[in-house]
């Protein structure tokens, strides 16, 4: 089914229209060119983030930790952003987020080059403000694409991230070298990387996202309104999001706590079956690439075939990785590399389905307040996958953690098919 359109947009006059399509079309090519950055950014955590706690701290049941806390850090992040953004437009409040999120890498490297706990774990807080950000970028293609094709340019914003990305987790060799080469400790290679990243992804956003397209998409809608067949003042209230939004934020914190509970101990696992650094990257990268350079087709089928359907899939896809995860031998390179493309590739479904779904249940007036808390909710979801990953696999072993990362997300079935009974859903 195709979404209702909404007002503001769909209806807008002809030059509106015009402005439209040539300020969507730059805003795409900026959040490519910050995606790329971002994802950068992004990996230092993923890749080596527990191998650096479970060093400093000197303990696996902590290794979850760093997860954790930048998961923590990226909720509150979500909440700002969405409340800068409501208030100044995309612009500031994805340049300000990626920003803290550069300055809380670039403190990773100081708590590891001091020895610092307290340091490395108030800075993970702040450097969880990237991926947030990161995240939030998504919406920005949103705010101006027609109804029926907000899927696709969600997946033009997510797919940017996979250069960065896939790039990041394969560099850890060689930026560990150069980090040494300072006399620094290895593992703050890729945080270094990412703390340049952000800051630059942070950079582009303010100097490039002109005019803003949210607030651009606010006129629009407002304009609209003021029309003589608009609704006139009734349109001066924030309207109440709708139940879509719910169910999509239910879709991504389940496809996200699956997937960083199983991805946070992976290096780990590796690790201790005496895998080296560069095939840890290589897994991880591998994975991340999953998340990402899929999405022109996902958006594509989310758009085509409907969200929910999607939703489904990534249920079903995040139970077969979590089983071959499980079922994988330790020193086995290649179908840990199956595993964690197919928790990738899951991830990718149930995060662009979701996010279809919190977009098509809101309104300029209300759109990133509520996609801000929406992602409070996801990032404190995989706060608590983090936390927990490390705790259940010190206690049984990673079959065990993997299995239940993938039978957790098989719950996205009767959540769907109750939220298609109570109403009829886009898609």
């Amino acid at each position: 089914m195709t979404p209702r359109p909404s007002a503001g947009v769909a209806q807008a006059s002809e030059p509106d229209e015009a402005t439209r399509r040539q300020v969507q079309k730059r805003t795409l090519t900026v959040v490519v060119i910050s995606q790329v950055l971002g994802g950068a950014g992004l990996a230092a955590g993923v890749t080596v983030g527990a191998l650096l706690a479970q060093q400093m701290l000197g303990s696996g049941s902590l290794a979850g930790l760093p997860t954790a806390l930048f998961t923590l850090g990226s909720a509150l992040a979500a909440y700002l952003v969405g409340r800068l953004t409501q208030r100044w437009g995309r612009r500031i409040g994805l340049g300000l987020g990626f920003t803290a999120g550069g300055l809380g890498a670039f403190g990773v490297v100081a708590a590891a080059a001091t020895g610092s706990v307290p340091l490395l774990l108030i800075a993970l807080f702040v450097y969880g403000a990237g991926t947030a950000t990161n995240l939030q970028a998504r919406y920005a293609g949103t705010d101006l694409a027609l109804p029926a094709q907000r899927g696709t340019a969600i997946s033009v914003a997510m797919v940017s991230t996979t250069l960065g990305a896939v790039a990041g987790p394969n560099l850890v060799e060689p930026l560990g070298s150069v980090a040494v080469s300072w006399g620094l400790p290895a593992l703050t290679g890729p945080f270094l990387l990412a703390g340049v990243a952000y800051l630059a992804a942070g950079a582009a956003l303010v100097a490039l996202l002109r005019p803003d397209p949210f607030l651009l998409a606010r006129r629009l809608e407002a304009a609209v309104a003021a029309q003589p067949s608009g609704t006139g003042a009734a349109d001066t209230a924030v309207p109440k999001p709708g139940t879509g939004v719910y169910i999509g934020a239910t879709v991504m914190a389940l496809t996200q706590i699956a997937m960083v509970a199983i991805m946070t101990m992976t290096p780990v696992h590796m690790r201790a079956h005496h895998h080296g650094l560069g095939e840890v990257g290589l897994v991880i990268g591998i994975h991340i690439g999953a998340m990402y350079l899929p999405s022109l087709v996902t958006g594509v089928l989310v758009d085509r075939i409907g969200r929910t359907p999607m939703a489904v899939a990534s249920g079903i896809t995040l139970l077969l990785a979590g089983i071959t995860a499980a079922l994988a031998p330790g020193d086995s390179l290649g179908l840990l590399i199956v595993a964690l493309a197919l928790l990738g590739l899951g991830w990718n479904f149930g995060l662009i389905a979701g996010t279809a779904l919190v977009v098509d249940a809101t309104v300029p007036k209300n759109r990133p307040r509520v996609q801000g808390t929406m992602d409070v909710l996801i990032a404190l979801a995989g706060a608590g996958g983090g936390a927990l990953s490390g705790v259940v696999m010190e206690a049984t072993d990673y079959a065990s953690l993997s299995l239940a990362g993938g039978i957790l997300s098989l719950l996205l079935i009767p959540v769907l098919l109750w939220a298609r009974r109570g109403r009829r859903t886009p898609g």
